[in-house]
């Protein structure tokens, strides 16, 4: 399998729903039961699954079912490390 960084959006998304439809079965859930876990509805969980697509806070919920919600540490765990900012400056225009 590519590493993320070579992988376009759409095949991230697609890897992503793949690897969560796996954990899935690994906890023995239906999808329908992953939806009520979640608050989530069974046709978000399908497109989830088929297609990587969900809202954040459907895709936080789902970690947290499938007891992965720690590995999210590791993904904004740099932007800790970085100065703060208040904002972006402006792209120097000669």
């Amino acid at each position: 399998m590519q590493p993320f960084n070579l992988m376009s959006p759409e095949a991230i998304c697609g890897t992503v729903g793949e690897r969560v439809r796996r954990l899935r079965l690994q906890h023995n859930l239906t999808q329908q039961q992953l939806a009520d876990m979640t608050l989530g509805s069974l046709s978000s969980i399908r497109r989830l699954e088929a297609r990587g697509q969900a809202p954040l806070l459907l895709l936080v919920r789902v970690s947290q079912a499938l007891q992965v919600v720690d590995q999210w540490d590791s993904l904004f765990e740099r932007a800790e490390q970085l100065a703060t900012r208040q904002r972006a400056r402006p792209a120097f225009k000669p």
